[in-house]
C-alpha cells in the first residue's frame, strides 16, 4: 500500500506582517495569531481543513516581520500566482504574501534556517505617524560603552540570562554572526543576526544595552550577568513594537 503522503509536495511561503494586532506568530487558544490567520485562509482557498503551516520562528505579541517563512504540504496542483493573489485578498492589510515556492520534501522552515536577523528601531524624537513601529527613547546614551557591550555580546555563546524564564528550552547556546547599530537622523537602529534566537532574547539584550548606555549597568557587570545564567540579573526587555524580524536565510539547494 502506498503511503498517503507519497504525492504530497512541500511549499515555502515568504511573507511580511505588521504584528501590532496579533498575539504573536504561534497559534494559541482565544487569541488572534499570524499562523492561525494564514492557516484559515489557506484551508478555505485550498479546501483542506487539515492544512497546517510551520513557521521559521515564533515572534512574540506585537513583534513585526519584514521577512518570514513558513512551510506547508499539499497534494494537488495549484497556480502559485493565483494562490498568492487570493491569499492577499483574504488576509487584510496586516499580512502580505510575497512568494510561494516548491522546496524539497524534507525542507523545514524552522530547522533548515541557517541565519535569522532582527532589527530594533529606536527614535529619539516622538513619531506620531510610526510610533507603533519604533520605541521612543530620548535619554542620552554613552555610545563608547555601548560599543564595548556589543563586543562582549558578540563573543558570547551562552544566552540563558537573556532568555524568558519558565520555558521548555534546554539549549541556551547561540552563535552571533553580527551585532551593530547605526544612527540615521533621530533614529538608533540595532541589527543582530545569529543562527538561532531564544524567547525574548533580542529585546532583553537591547534593554540591557540601553542600561549600559545610561551607566546603570557596567560592562564588568555585563560579564557577570552572562556568567550567572539567570534572567533576573539582565536589564529589562524593551517594548515589542520596535522589533522586526528582517531576514531568514536558507541553503539554496532546498529550493526546487
Amino acid at each position: 500500500m502506498l503511503d498517503k503522503f507519497t504525492n504530497r509536495l512541500r511549499y515555502f511561503i515568504e511573507l511580511s506582517y505588521n504584528g501590532s494586532d496579533f498575539h504573536g506568530w504561534q497559534s494559541q487558544p482565544n487569541a488572534t495569531t499570524v499562523q492561525e490567520t494564514i492557516e484559515n485562509s489557506l484551508q478555505l482557498i485550498l479546501k483542506n481543513k487539515e492544512l497546517k503551516i510551520v513557521g521559521a520562528g515564533r515572534t512574540d505579541t506585537g513583534v513585526h516581520a519584514m521577512q518570514m517563512f513558513a512551510h506547508f504540504d499539499f497534494d494537488q496542483n495549484f497556480d502559485n500566482n493565483n494562490l498568492i493573489f487570493k491569499l492577499n485578498s483574504f488576509l487584510g492589510k496586516n499580512i502580505v504574501i510575497k512568494d510561494i515556492r516548491e522546496v524539497s520534501k524534507n525542507a523545514h522552515a524552522r530547522f533548515d534556517a541557517r541565519l535569522r536577523q532582527y532589527r530594533y528601531f529606536i527614535t529619539k524624537v516622538k513619531d506620531v505617524y510610526n510610533g507603533d513601529k519604533k520605541f521612543y527613547f530620548s535619554k542620552k546614551l554613552n555610545l563608547n560603552e555601548i560599543d564595548k557591550a556589543i563586543e562582549i555580546i558578540k563573543t558570547n555563546k551562552n544566552f540563558k540570562s537573556f532568555c524568558r524564564s519558565k520555558t521548555d528550552v534546554t539549549n541556551y547556546e547561540c552563535d552571533i554572526k553580527d551585532f551593530k547599530y547605526e544612527i540615521i537622523k533621530s533614529e538608533l537602529i540595532f541589527t543582530i543576526s545569529a543562527n538561532r534566537f531564544l524567547r525574548n532574547m533580542v529585546r532583553s539584550i537591547i534593554g540591557t544595552i540601553l542600561e549600559i548606555g545610561q551607566s546603570k549597568i557596567s560592562n564588568k557587570e555585563l560579564i557577570d550577568i552572562i556568567d550567572k545564567s539567570d534572567r533576573i540579573y539582565a536589564g529589562p526587555s524593551v517594548p515589542a513594537h520596535g522589533l522586526f524580524l528582517t531576514k531568514v536565510e536558507y541553503p539554496k539547494n532546498i529550493f526546487v
